[in-house]
Formats: structure tokens, C-alpha cells, sequence
């Protein structure tokens, strides 16, 4: 199935970058005006100048794809990066804490994929693309010639087999070790064994990914091989544009974490918490939860909320202009009774379905299509910082309600039954934590290279 090939790295010079952190960014897409400014402080050399966000400044909005090109060349000539003189596939590991303190260490590797259409089922999706976006990054690597960035995709491995030869394999001293803004210890290795690169190569043969993050990076690869493939007449099958830089990581990893994202909905009209309960109350057992501060309300629901979260569908919901909380916990059957005829089963069993679907459209009376144009959902992966935006909103006393509904997380074996059944999850299902860094690695696409 999926085909993993090593390739030649491009990657910051560290005799010319004194601070690995000062260049590296988080993905462009979580990046606001402001994280933007700040990372533009930090060195000239700072990757957002070339993986450009959708806010302006970084290069002038008429020229900003050949900005980022000819900054993208003179760092290379100016040997800031550099190329590995071999063909690698990269250990990367990331040390990082969890909201409630545990420490964990993700273990995943970064090499080219040979690129398969999704209805091939080698590599599977769950979540819908935009060409908005996909757009915007074909501009920019067509214009580069190089992917910035890696798609996340995870694999499984009962046994652990590829780790154990990519770590057996590994050098002792690492290229870099760097330590991101939340805390997050980013380790980079090259293993560059011609035995160690073919066992790994064959262990992927039988194996599909599973896009966990990166669906639109994924998507702009498919359209850059099409886009080649109009100018040169084909695209052959060990170009490099028929290939995507991926981090991949197994899904039996104790690393790979996935948090929810909480949504906080804003109600058109004036809405009390009581009239919430009732419209519920059909569906859900409902529970209310009192005593302390809003904030130890929250931290209450949460802990109630994993408890249960392998029986049945939890939510917490609190209303903050009463300030009141309740947990929410769906009655058995009421899914397939109420949406059975319009969704498969596998999706039926997704919090977030339920709550889109059942709570959102159906009880709210609030469709995707308003929620999307009016901007009436708020997505927040911190429930600290949900609260306070709900606080803030019922403050205003205007005709918002807001409402703040606490998910539980999305789990590795759901993504990967819908991925299976060729289905599609809802807008910020999952989100896997923590992000990978930009400017570790990028892969320069070389128009008469063969990839190994």
C-alpha cells in the first residue's frame, strides 16, 4: 500500500542559526496578526517569511507567492539552509505536557510518501477540504518548488516494528532539540542506514495512513501532481511531485494525544437556561452541578465527563448569564431514532455529531450552513479560555445567548472507523496534540531529481 521513500532534507544551517526556536514557527494556519508580529521579531530568518499566513505583512499582497520564492532562494544561496548529502528518514520525537500535568513523549518519523488519489484507499481522509484554502498553498509551493510543511498522517503498528528499527538505527547526537513556546521539546534525528531505510520501506507495503492532520496539505500535493502533469505531459512515477512530506506516527503510540475542542454557540436569541433544560430533557439525562466558583464547576464537569466517556456520550453545558452548569448525558437509542435514516451508524456515535446534529440543528434549530455564514460557533481546544469568551459575551448583555458546550475528545479508533467507511467527520472533530513545527524540515521539489 503506502510507499515511504527517504529523501534529502532541506533544513536551517545551525552554524549560520545561532537559536533553532527564534526560526521555527507553528503551522500557518494557527498563526493570528499577532503571533505573526511577534515570530517576525524574532530573527529574519523566521520561517513565517516563507510558509506565509493569510495575513498581510509578511510580503506585499500583489507579490507575496515571489517574495516568499526569492527569499526562499537567497537562503539557500546564502547557505542559512542546507541540504543533507544523503537521503534520510527523520526520528522525530516530541516531549510535551498534557493540561493536567502527565508528560509524554510522541514518537514519529518524517519521509515522502508516494501520492495515491482517496478513493484508492492507501491514504484515507476524515474531514472535509476547502479550494479556498487549498488554493492559496498551491500558489505558494508551485511558486517555491518546495513543501514547507509535513502532513500528519498515523499508521498502525501492533508491535512497534518500525520504531524499533528507526530508534535501533538511530544516531546518538540529534540535529536539533528545540523547545517550542507551549513548552513542547521538538528531538530530530536523520537515519541514514541503507538497511535500516529499506526494512522500514517494506514494513509500510502492506500498511494504509490515516490523514490525522494536514487534509488540505495532502489535497494541494494532488493538485500540484495534476498541475505538473498538464505542463510536462506526466508525471512520472518517482518525481518528486508525486510524492508529500509526511510525519507519520503509529496510532498505538501511548504518545499520540488527541484533545477535544469545545464549542461555545451563540444563540441569535435571549435563551435561559431553563428553557435549554427543557429542550433537552427528551434526549439527555440532565444533571445540574452547584457549588463553588464557575471555575470549579467546569473543572467538575470535565472530571465527570472522562469518567463516563467510555459508556455513553457526555457533554458538559453551562449557561453563563445564569451561571449554571449541567452534564449531559444522551439516552440509549435516541441517535438512531432521530437522525438513524439520514447518518450511517459509525457517525451516530460521534460527540460531535450528536452534538452538531442533534443539539445544534435539531433542538437549537441553528443549520450548519447560519452557523458557518453568522459565525454562531466558537471553537476553543482550553476550556479556561471558553469560559472566560462565554463570561465576556453574557457581560455584553446583548442578543446573543452564548452557550458553552465541554467535549470530550475524539478517540484514535473512531478517526480511523470513518476513515475505514469512507465517511466525513464535522468541522474540528479531533485535534491532535501537539502541533508539528515548521522549519525542521522542508522538502525542496527538484524537477529532474528521481526520488530514491
Amino acid at each position: 500500500m503506502a510507499k515511504i521513500v527517504p529523501f534529502r532534507g532541506l533544513r536551517f544551517n545551525p552554524e549560520k542559526i545561532d537559536r533553532m526556536e527564534d526560526v521555527v514557527t507553528p503551522p500557518y494556519d494557527v498563526i493570528d496578526e499577532k503571533a505573526q508580529a511577534a515570530l517576525l521579531s524574532k530573527n529574519p530568518y523566521n520561517m513565517i517569511q516563507l510558509d506565509l499566513t493569510k495575513h498581510a505583512g509578511v510580503a506585499p499582497a500583489a507579490g507575496r507567492y515571489e517574495g516568499a520564492k526569492n527569499l526562499f532562494d537567497r537562503w539557500q544561496e546564502e547557505c542559512v539552509l542546507i541540504r543533507d548529502k544523503e537521503p534520510a528518514i527523520y526520528l522525530y520525537h516530541i516531549r510535551y505536557n498534557l493540561p493536567n500535568g502527565r508528560t509524554f513523549t510522541r514518537k514519529g518519523l518524517v519521509c515522502l510518501v508516494g501520492l495515491a488519489e482517496f478513493d484508492q484507499g492507501i491514504v484515507k481522509p476524515h474531514e472535509k477540504t476547502f479550494r479556498s484554502v487549498t488554493d492559496d498553498r498551491l500558489k505558494l509551493i508551485d511558486t517555491c518548488q518546495a513543501q514547507f510543511s509535513q502532513v500528519f498522517s498515523i499508521y498502525s503498528d501492533e508491535n512497534g516494528e518500525i520504531m524499533a528499527a528507526l530508534e535501533g538505527g538511530c544516531p546518538k547526537e540529534p540535529l536539533y532539540s528545540v523547545e517550542d513556546q507551549d513548552g513542547c521539546r521538538h528531538t530530530l534525528w536523520a537515519v541514514t542506514d541503507p538497511q535500516v531505510l529499506a526494512k522500514i520501506s517494506a514494513a509500510f507495503q502492506d500498511k494504509p495512513l490515516y490523514i490525522a492532520d494536514g487534509h488540505h496539505r495532502y489535497t494541494t500535493a494532488l493538485q500540484l501532481r495534476e498541475m505538473m502533469a498538464k505542463r510536462q505531459g506526466s508525471v512520472a512515477e518517482d518525481s518528486p511531485y508525486n510524492h508529500v512530506m509526511m510525519y507519520l506516527c503509529p496510532m498505538e503510540d501511548p504518545g499520540l494525544s488527541v484533545l477535544p475542542t469545545h464549542r461555545l454557540v451563540y444563540l441569535p436569541e435571549k435563551t435561559g437556561a431553563d428553557e435549554l433544560v427543557a429542550r433537552m430533557g427528551e434526549y439527555f439525562d440532565i444533571e445540574e452541578v452547584g457549588g463553588g466558583s464557575r471555575e470549579t464547576l467546569i473543572e467538575q464537569v470535565l472530571g465527570r465527563m472522562e469518567e463516563k466517556e467510555e459508556q455513553q456520550t457526555v457533554f458538559g453545558m453551562y449557561e453563563p448569564k445564569a451561571d449554571r452548569c449541567f452534564l449531559l448525558s444522551l439516552k440509549p437509542g435516541v441517535m438512531a431514532g432521530a437522525v438513524g435514516h439520514e447518518l450511517p451508524p459509525a457517525l451516530q456515535e460521534l460527540d460531535v455529531v450528536v452534538l452538531s446534529d442533534l443539539v445544534v440543528e435539531r433542538l437549537l434549530g441553528l443549520s450548519h450552513e447560519r452557523c458557518d455564514n453568522e459565525g454562531l460557533i466558537a471553537y476553543y481546544s482550553d476550556p479556561d479560555n471558553a469560559l472566560d469568551s462565554a463570561v465576556k459575551v453574557a457581560a455584553q448583555n446583548g442578543d446573543r445567548s452564548p452557550i458553552l458546550f465541554l467535549m470530550n475528545h475524539t478517540p484514535v479508533a473512531q478517526v480511523k472507523k470513518i476513515a475505514d467507511e469512507d465517511l466525513i467527520m464535522p468541522h474540528k472533530s479531533t485535534y491532535f496534540y501537539p502541533k508539528i513545527l515548521t522549519g525542521l524540515l522542508i522538502n525542496r521539489l527538484v524537477a529532474n531529481e528521481s526520488v530514491a
